[in-house]
């Protein structure tokens, strides 16, 4: 109901504040919703039969997205920006007809008060990190804006972790992370999501800006990364009956640290789109491949008594790590672009070139009213492009690359021990 009432409310929202308010209350909602969508699964399904639903989820939680901002695009092209919120207000009042009638009435016993330091602890830390890995591409390492934001981040950090193992009403109780799944499956779900979430914001500037596509059509573009990742996600579960959990882990992980790699060494603006396709195909089949059974290995570390709080987790890792790494490799993005776009604006004059040097999209704007420098400013603007974009997701490779390790000597053993026997 939150989730529904507040996009109603955007969508008529008469100011830019009250469509502020409006989103922050719809990112509530969602992240009421989100939990309770995977802990009824996992709560519901026999054991056998789990690992099948948890495939059928994340094919929908993954592929998803992408299908939303697509349709979400289209809304925008045929109608005008306040219909983009029709689509969750029907999803909305379909989930609820379905809801009602399918969707068993459980409740798990939450004993003592909410742990109110140790949220805001997590959110203080959140934020500093997120901040700090945004603007520290730019600003230095060594900055002291850069330095007093990681200090305070580390704080609220070690603050949280303290608090968890004290208080007898955790949030989190970080003694979980023990469990090989659910440690191992949680950092592979951070830093994948990480770095998709990156790579789809150095995407939408190349389509959009680089390439001159629509919004609708630059969405598009990302459909054969989201149909793969549906698929692969599907199909998880079969091969980790296989194989084994870590080794289907392991299997995607290389597949889609592939994929960044080929769009890092094949991406150019005479290519255009085929020149990126081949790296989004690997990447949405390694992603959908590595993240079903890091998923059921957060699931099954836990009892089903204790379900909610495995999903939460899942959802956390899923969120945090897509807002880290788009902050780093956004970053990246525009620290490389900005070193690189200096050298080739020589002979433009000083406010033309301040301009340009600001993104790509600036660069392309001010490049028509520049005259006979037009030409110069876009061509540097688009070569810088590239240069920040091949930092990016170099970086997203080495990133990708520890990953695969950590979990191919730390993973889950097995295709789902029991909660609690997987220890480090």
């Amino acid at each position: 109901m939150v989730f529904g009432l507040a996009n109603v409310a955007a969508a008529v929202a008469p100011a830019t504040e009250v469509m502020l308010v409006a989103r922050l209350l719809s990112g509530v909602g969602a992240a009421m919703i989100m939990p309770v969508t995977l802990s009824v699964i996992t709560s519901s399904f026999p054991d056998e039969e789990r690992s099948r639903a948890i495939g059928m989820w994340t094919a929908v939680a993954g592929g998803g997205g992408i299908l939303g901002m697509y349709l979400s695009a289209l809304l925008v092209d045929i109608a005008s920006w306040r219909w983009l919120f029709a689509l969750p207000i029907g999803l909305t009042i379909a989930a609820l007809a379905i809801g009602v009638r399918a969707v068993p009435n459980s409740r798990e016993p939450a004993p003592g008060r909410f742990d109110l330091p140790g949220a805001l602890a997590s959110v203080v830390a959140a934020v500093g990190f997120t901040f700090a890995l945004h603007e520290a591409p730019a600003l230095g390492w060594g900055d002291p804006l850069i330095v007093a934001t990681l200090t305070m981040a580390v704080l609220a950090t070690a603050g949280f972790v303290t608090r968890e193992l004290r208080t007898p009403f955790p949030l989190l109780d970080i003694r979980h992370f023990r469990t090989r799944g659910l440690s191992s499956g949680s950092t592979l779900l951070l830093v994948l999501f990480g770095v998709q979430g990156g790579t789809s914001l150095v995407l939408y500037p190349f389509f959009q800006v680089v390439l001159g596509w629509s919004g609708l059509l630059s969405t598009l573009a990302l459909m054969p990364m989201a149909l793969l990742m549906m698929l692969a996600s599907g199909l998880a579960p079969h091969l980790a009956a296989r194989i084994g959990a870590r080794a289907t882990m392991v299997t995607g992980l290389t597949v889609a640290g592939t994929g960044l790699a080929l769009m890092a060494s094949l991406v150019s603006v005479s290519g255009g789109y085929l020149t990126v396709l081949p790296g989004l195909m690997a990447m949405g089949l390694g992603a959908g491949l590595a993240m079903t059974p890091s998923t059921e290995a957060i699931t099954s570390a836990l009892p089903r008594d204790q379900q909610g709080v495995a999903s939460a987790l899942n959802d956390l890792t899923r969120e945090l790590g897509a807002a880290l790494g788009i902050a780093l490799l956004g970053g990246l993005l525009v620290a490389g672009y900005q070193s690189a776009i200096g050298g080739r604006l020589d002979g433009v004059p000083a406010d033309l070139a301040a301009t340009a040097s600001e993104g790509v999209a600036n660069a392309t704007a001010v490049s028509r009213e520049a005259g006979g420098h037009g030409e110069q400013i876009l061509r540097a603007a688009q070569e810088a492009f590239i240069a920040g974009w091949q930092q990016a997701m170099w970086v997203g490779v080495v990133v990708m690359g520890g990953l695969t390790l950590l979990i191919l000597f730390r993973g889950p053993r097995g295709a789902g021990a029991p909660a609690g026997r997987s220890r480090w």
